[in-house]
């Protein structure tokens, strides 16, 4: 079965009692699983969505903002000792050797304890870890492009296009940016995270932060209208919203968001929500 299944679905990192989890997302396609991104919370949704974490095979993270990437190292080892025994390929940003460095130096007591005594295969023989850039990143199976999308002020930020018997791009955190229309143009799905400006100032009155946080948000992601107008240039089949800014604003309703990617187009979309599964 290929399809998309949303882990989490809320931009940033905060969680709250109820509300969506942060941002990560699972795509089965022609025998491949595919991790995008490692939010908190990702391994228990990936068990809910139905995987064997012992059959975890390809993870791919857009950026090292930590709602993207503050479980890719739990996952892992969860996976591990659930019986997983790899080959697991990771591919990053640049930076992502550092975090995983860092993951397993702080995890070097336990793992060396398991090795010796449950005879198990150290992580650093099953796991491969790769940087990537803009371009081809990979081509087995599955044919894996990288397009680097604005979401300051990291510099290293990606969209990322699967194609096989289905094509599915996910935007990434980016801000609005007219060539991720022809990155994904004719794709089967297109994931695209959203901004819907009405709720910023709710953002802003609930954590207090100010123009910084203000500014940071315009800046960096994509307001709803401008993602359906991404939509409406690429030419795909059905929309997406990801990444929700904000998520979890009971004020807030679907109705919201797709009023304004209806601004520019009128294909078909929809609000992602967790564990909303999408068929290809």
């Amino acid at each position: 079965m290929n399809r998309v299944v949303l882990l989490g679905t809320k931009g940033g990192p905060a969680i709250r009692a109820g509300g969506a989890m942060p941002t990560a997302s699972l795509l089965e396609l022609d025998g491949r699983r595919v991790v995008i991104d490692c939010g908190i919370g990702v391994t228990k949704a990936l068990v809910e969505a139905g995987m064997d974490l012992k059959t975890l095979d390809l993870i791919f993270i857009t950026h090292l903002h930590s709602d993207h990437i503050l479980e890719l190292g739990p996952l892992i080892h969860t996976a591990w000792t659930t019986g997983m025994q790899g080959p697991v390929q990771v591919f990053g940003p640049p930076g992502i050797k550092d975090y995983w460095a860092g993951f397993m130096a702080s995890m070097a007591y336990d793992n060396a304890i398991r090795v010796e005594d449950e005879g198990r295969t150290p992580l650093d023989q099953i796991v491969t870890i790769s940087s990537y850039d803009e371009g081809l990143v990979m081509e087995d199976g599955l044919r894996v492009q990288a397009l680097r999308v604005p979401h300051p002020p990291l510099a290293d930020c990606f969209a990322l296009r699967f194609d096989g018997s289905r094509s599915v791009t996910f935007s990434g955190d980016t801000a609005y940016f007219p060539p991720l229309a022809d990155f994904a143009q004719g794709c089967d799905l297109l994931v695209h995270e959203a901004l819907l400006p009405e709720g910023v100032e709710l953002i802003i009155q609930r954590t207090g932060l100010g123009d910084r946080l203000r500014n940071h948000l315009y800046a960096s992601h994509t307001k709803a209208a401008d993602v359906g107008r991404i939509a409406g240039a690429a030419g795909v089949g059905r929309l997406v919203l990801n990444h929700l800014v904000p998520a979890d604003d009971p004020s807030i309703g679907p109705e919201d968001w797709l009023a304004q990617v209806a601004v520019a187009w009128n294909g078909k979309a929809e609000v992602g929500t967790d564990g909303m599964e999408i068929l290809l």
